[in-house]
């Protein structure tokens, strides 16, 4: 972790700001069944950051209400407490908390924990978004992006893909406003993202590309759920990417340096 004022915590808070007007939105319109599902997954986050903060000495993270928030709007509907517990928990551990917390984990916890509840409970409806709440994900992008805490390449990569299926006519337009908000929450998460240039922009377009396979192969799939596949094999894949990329700019040194 670093030292000084862009420490994991300051970059949480920052997170948490860009995601402010989205959460508000989003609250508003659900209501207070909205209200409840966020003070659940808040609930459920902080017994097992206690539990692993008494077991390890590892420290709480604000990232927590971050997690808690994209869960409690992605979340499949009318699944009860138990199994969203269930879920989360599972999306918590095996995501976060066992590789040492927010700033050390591989995959985003809430799209471990959503991807979960997908394969295990499929006969539940996913959500559906209200137009405003879906246009508070720009302002969310902008700020993010604005401060630094969002990959602009990432979500870059993925709009420019999406723009070009569109001009090419594919049946994407269902998709997209659940595609979106997705990207925002769980897509440009800057840990999980990938890390180089190049790969963060190849990481934008495979997420972009496996939401238009998806939308245009996946018969009876909900929007959300189809973002959320996305997101999990766009999140795998970034290690990858990266990997690409770097292998890339070393041949292009060799190469200036007349190396072979």
């Amino acid at each position: 972790m670093m030292k000084g004022l862009w420490d994991r915590e300051t970059t949480a808070l920052m997170l948490l700001a860009a995601y402010m007007q989205l959460a508000l939105f989003w609250l508003w319109y659900g209501g207070s069944q909205a209200l409840a599902g966020l003070g659940l997954a808040m609930l459920c986050l902080t017994v097992w950051n206690l539990v692993f903060m008494l077991a390890r000495a590892q420290p709480p993270s604000f990232a927590a209400i971050i997690t808690a928030l994209a869960f409690a709007m992605l979340a499949p509907e009318e699944l009860g407490a138990f199994r969203l517990v269930l879920g989360l928990s599972f999306g918590a551990v095996m995501g976060e908390l066992v590789f040492g917390g927010w700033g050390r984990n591989v995959v985003n916890p809430a799209t471990v924990a959503l991807s979960f509840l997908g394969f295990g409970f499929q006969g539940f409806d996913w959500p559906v978004f209200d137009v405003p709440v879906v246009w508070a994900a720009i302002p969310a992008a902008v700020i993010g992006v604005a401060t630094g805490v969002m990959p602009a390449a990432v979500m870059l990569g993925a709009v420019a893909l999406g723009v070009v299926a569109l001009a090419l006519g594919a049946p994407i337009d269902a998709a997209l406003p659940a595609a979106g908000v997705v990207l925002v929450l769980l897509v440009a998460d800057p840990v999980t993202s990938a890390a180089t240039t190049l790969g963060r922009w190849l990481n934008g377009m495979v997420y972009g590309g496996l939401v238009i396979m998806f939308a245009t192969g996946w018969t009876g799939a909900a929007p959300v759920q189809i973002a959320v596949a996305a997101a999990l094999l766009a999140s795998l894949a970034a290690p990858l990417l990266d990997e690409i990329a770097v292998n890339l700019w070393i041949v292009q040194r060799r190469r200036r340096h007349g190396r072979n």
